[in-house]
């Protein structure tokens, strides 16, 4: 393939991740030292800032204040939701990104975020493809969820697993300050995949973690789930359960739609969900009475922990965004970065980079293998403990100041 010329755009899409900007930093640091790429600019909020013609100049940015961005959590240039129509309904958007491209000659594209970025990356590929506007596309992987089809594991989740075991491990201590009975109910993010509800269970293999956790893989099954808590409530009067927030019944209703039937959805027609811990501690009440439980709801603070983060997660997100831009220089389009793990001769976890077509990844889903969970649907088994436990090792290498995280403060120029 042709060497080919020009400025690129990197922009963050979806929910953000602790270490959603190592990603972003690869990307901007390798393209402003290559020799193929004349101009990096940061799209304010995603594809947004695109369609606003709202670019950020970041050869603007100093170096300093660049490299923290390793170590800084959310999405640095802002993010969105914003859904592209399928372009032969509408090409609207895709001739205005089309007229920003050209009108900054932008020759390279990087997109970083989950199934719905995908999505719009694969949307973006096509187009330029379809109109012989020769733009190199590649897709940097993000969520938490941990659910993008094809790579082994996605850069934020292993951080956001490290977070939740260790603060349920916290949790576990705290419950037992008092000789009194508790039950704790805590809620994890995960709309169709368990794969973070399912890191509480690292928790409990070190001895201070939930006693029942429960993944929308399996149909959840309310009166087992009641008699569960039941039983070891009455055996040991501590109870800690670990739930995802997009568990189901049987019929596919979600749990958390018992306590909001008319709950709102996103332009990607996702159902804004929340509220699960106090529609389960409320089912618990209703069965055992008045007992002292509480629901917690760990919410946005699993995904924006860059001060607990996983080391290895921080460098292979910035791997991740790195291996976009030298692939893309080197003439690969229209794929995203994703990874495929392997051992050396002592067993010590290895990543590799694995790349995947942007078609077959937009909004494919990977879900927790079945033969991970235990038979009753309420617990893991020792493959998942395998398979997470290399990914959230090492402690983060921060910059403090004044006794607390040194973050990012960029200047974001706007380019002209």
């Amino acid at each position: 393939m042709s060497t080919l010329i020009g400025a690129c755009i990197i922009g963050q899409s979806g929910g953000p991740t602790s270490v959603i900007n190592a990603s972003a930093y690869g990307v901007i640091r390798t393209a402003l030292d290559s020799e193929y790429i004349t101009n990096v600019y940061g799209a304010a909020h995603g594809i947004k800032g695109v369609l606003n013609d709202e670019l950020y100049d970041m050869s603007k940015e100093d170096d300093s204040e660049l490299a923290l961005l390793m170590h800084t959590p959310s999405s640095a240039l802002g993010s969105c939701r914003y859904k592209l129509a399928d372009s032969e309904q509408d090409d609207t958007d895709y001739k205005r990104i089309l007229e920003i491209f050209k009108k900054y000659d932008v020759r390279y594209f990087f997109y970083n975020g989950g199934n719905d970025s995908m999505d719009t990356c694969n949307k973006i590929s096509k187009y330029m493809q379809s109109v012989g506007y020769e733009c190199r596309i590649m897709g940097v992987p993000k969520t938490v969820d941990n659910d993008l089809w094809g790579t082994d594991h996605c850069p934020g989740f292993a951080s956001a697993a490290k977070y939740v075991s260790t603060s349920i491990m916290e949790l576990y201590h705290d419950a037992r300050v008092y000789d009194s009975p508790m039950v704790c109910v805590v809620e994890i993010m995960g709309r169709h995949a368990g794969w973070l509800a399912a890191s509480a269970s690292i928790a409990t293999h070190f001895g201070q973690g939930p006693d029942l956790v429960y993944l929308p893989e399996v149909a959840f099954n309310i009166p087992e789930f009641l008699n569960d808590v039941e039983r070891i409530y009455h055996d040991t009067g501590k109870v800690i359960v670990a739930v995802s927030e997009g568990i189901h019944d049987e019929n596919g209703k979600l749990i958390a739609e018992y306590g909001a039937e008319n709950a709102p959805v996103d332009s990607f027609g996702h159902k804004q969900l929340g509220g699960l811990a106090a529609t389960l501690v409320n089912m618990i009440k209703d069965r055992m009475g008045s007992i002292k439980i509480r629901g917690i709801e760990l919410s946005l603070l699993q995904r924006c922990a860059a001060h607990f983060a996983s080391e290895t997660d921080v460098q292979e997100s910035f791997l991740a965004g790195k291996t976009a831009v030298e692939l893309a220089t080197s003439g690969i389009t229209d794929k995203m970065v994703g990874f495929e793990r392997s051992y050396d001769n002592n067993s010590n976890y290895i990543c590799n980079i694995k790349l995947m077509d942007l078609s077959a990844v937009a909004n494919a889903e990977k879900k927790v293998p079945r033969e991970w969970i235990n038979d009753k649907g309420n617990g893991m088994n020792q493959a998942y403990l395998d398979y997470v436990l290399p990914l959230i090792q090492g402690s983060p290498k921060m910059a403090y100041e004044g006794g607390v995280p040194r973050f990012a403060k960029l200047k974001k120029i706007i380019a002209k």
